[in-house]
């Protein structure tokens, strides 16, 4: 017979239970987590209106385009997370003996009606120099007019002399600076054949690229008063009760959720160098290089830490290191609060690459393909949410200086290399069962995502127990990091726990997960039923050798340590440090498709 739980909020199941991890949206977690997810019961909707319109025109040698688009943007959602609660227990042992650690709670959500206006206008030249030389030249500018509530239920919370604010400010408009009223962005680009004879070709570009804000709503729809979230912490979970719209439980307090109020526009430069070389007859050759820097990018942080020190500083102990991160108070900038979610537009990012491209035309309609990318992807932020990017912690590990975080993006895929091909089979027949068949394939392997290290506690005692600190490396270590095997992908030993009061010395996404490598296949069958009509069958194979492929292991190397208010606490190895528990494709799948042309 099927058992109801009640929940800890009044009427709805129960929430989010993390072990020995972090309290970040579907963040890491000693063992599987379970219970709903921190997103149940959200919902978004946006209407998009749009007006856009081009002009061409073309004179002598100049081919000159100019344009413009205009976008109304409506936001009515509800984002609240964890309206049903969340959880976290430091250890399995304090999770059998029902101790929570930190219970976060959004328990009255408020939907809320966001409203932006978008425009974009640009102007082009395609000159035509010579017959072997086209330049372009390009002038784009991005503007919005801010961010609005439509019933001015626009929440954010400002500072004051450094600290932030118990309460929200409330208004029209969520941020007190658009700074995105005129946003220029040039482009350049470039196309020479360079010797005359249509077989070398040289390409160049050069441009800035802008992303206008327009998902302030997932970040603002989590700020009180209107969408409250409550932090509990060293509670029975037996006494958690939550009803929705009475007065919050003795004891917590409100986790602020805001943007930074004069938040910069995310932007890019990118450029690229192309060269494409005929070969032989029906092959050719692109080597080509891409490059991007981006600055402004948007980084999650905690803006309520408390005070921190760079040693040696008096208040360090005598035997910490010079250089050493210390926090010599658990006591918050604004005690009256939380620890905040924020984001703050303070990130930096640096991509290059080096692709080859083969391309090669054979007899009887078969065609192969073969491209690979050797890059390198660099920020000191690569995701907004947890849930976002699940291999690297979403928040700042030191939010008085973002810069220590810089290191391999989640995105970093070192090596990419895949060959697909495809070949209209040369049976010609009145026989329907044996023309018109092709056959198609692609295989595709990659290096592994990086991934961080992480804490199940917090050695700072900052009260962040979103965990973003990641532990030390041991210098005694010595042997193979990588053991590579499901039960041990990485080898825990190779770390320490920081001192208490600390953050680790290891650098962020430091290690690399499970490469990937997939062969898929393809027959398909076309026959002409009627001069108008055609049937096209098709049989898919994906991953038809049924390999293996899996996530990135469990990240959490210590469940326990010490910390400021338990220095004498020993640092305790998680026993599923390292464990792989999920493939991130699926086995052999097989499926059957039949189309009509008409």
């Amino acid at each position: 017979t099927p058992v109801t739980i009640p929940g800890w909020v009044t009427g709805d199941p129960i929430g989010a239970i993390v072990i020995s991890g972090s309290t970040a949206s579907n963040g890491a977690s000693q063992i599987s987590g379970a219970g709903t997810n921190t997103g149940d019961n959200n919902t978004a909707i946006r209407n998009l209106f749009t007006l856009a319109d081009n002009v061409y025109w073309t004179r002598g040698q100049h081919q000159i385009e100019a344009g413009g688009w205009l976008l109304r943007l409506q936001a009515n959602d509800n984002l609240l997370q964890d309206q049903y609660g969340q959880a976290s227990f430091s250890t399995l042992s304090s999770f059998l003996q029902g101790k929570v650690a930190t219970f976060t709670v959004g328990p009255s959500p408020t939907p809320l009606g966001w409203r932006s206006l978008e425009g974009a206008g640009f102007v082009q030249d395609t000159w035509h120099a010579t017959s072997r030389l086209q330049l372009q030249a390009g002038f784009r500018f991005g503007s919005t007019n801010g961010w609005t509530e439509s019933q001015c239920r626009a929440s954010n919370y400002g500072f004051t002399a450094g600290a932030i604010n118990s309460t929200p400010t409330v208004g029209c408009s969520a941020l007190t600076t658009n700074r995105a009223k005129f946003l220029p962005d040039p482009r350049l680009g470039l196309a020479w054949d360079v010797f005359g004879n249509g077989h070398t070709a040289l390409r160049a570009g050069f441009g800035i690229y802008r992303s206008l804000l327009d998902n302030l709503d997932y970040r603002l729809d989590e700020t009180a008063p209107f969408n409250t979230t409550i932090v509990l912490k060293s509670v029975s979970v037996s006494s958690l009760s939550i009803t929705p719209g009475s007065a919050p439980p003795s004891g917590s307090r409100v986790s602020p959720s805001n943007v930074q109020p004069d938040l910069y526009t995310p932007s890019i430069y990118a450029w690229s160098l192309h060269l494409e070389q005929r070969i032989a007859p029906d092959t050719s050759l692109t080597l080509g290089y891409e490059g991007s820097h981006g600055y402004r990018q948007i980084l999650s942080e905690d803006m309520n830490e408390p005070a921190s020190v760079i040693c040696p500083n008096t208040a360090c102990p005598a035997t910490l290191a010079a250089g050493t991160i210390y926090y010599p108070t658990t006591t918050d900038a604004n005690p009256a609060v939380a620890n905040t979610t924020s984001w703050i537009s303070g990130g930096v990012s640096s991509y290059n690459a080096f692709e080859a491209d083969v391309r090669r035309a054979f007899a009887h309609g078969f065609e192969l393909r073969g491209n690979y990318t050797y890059s390198h992807n660099l920020d000191d932020g690569s995701a907004w949410n947890t849930s976002v990017s699940a291999n690297t912690p979403a928040y700042v590990e030191y939010p008085a200086d973002p810069k220590l975080d810089y290191g391999n993006a989640a995105t970093d895929i070192r090596q990419l290399a895949a060959i697909n091909g495809t070949w209209n089979l040369p049976f010609r027949s009145r026989n329907l069962l044996i023309a018109g068949w092709s056959l198609s394939g692609i295989v595709s392997a990659q290096t592994g995502f990086p991934f961080s290290p992480q804490l199940g506690y917090n050695p700072t005692g900052s009260g962040d127990s979103r965990n973003p600190v990641r532990p030390s490396i041991n210098p005694a270590f010595s042997g193979p990091l990588y053991p590579r095997t499901v039960g041990e992908w990485f080898n825990p030993a190779a770390f320490t726990s920081p001192a208490a009061g600390t953050v680790g010395n290891l650098g962020r996404d430091t290690l690399t997960g499970p490469g990937l490598s997939e062969l898929d296949l393809s027959a398909a069958k076309t026959t002409t039923i009627h001069e108008r009509l055609q049937a096209q069958f098709r049989a898919e194979f994906f991953n038809i050798l049924n390999h293996a492929n899996f996530t990135t292991p469990n990240p959490v190397v210590y469940s326990t340590g010490p910390t400021p208010t338990a220095l004498t606490t020993a640092a305790a190895l998680s026993p599923t440090a390292g464990v792989i528990t999920a493939t991130s494709t699926t086995s052999r799948q097989i499926q059957f498709g039949l189309k009509l042309l008409f």
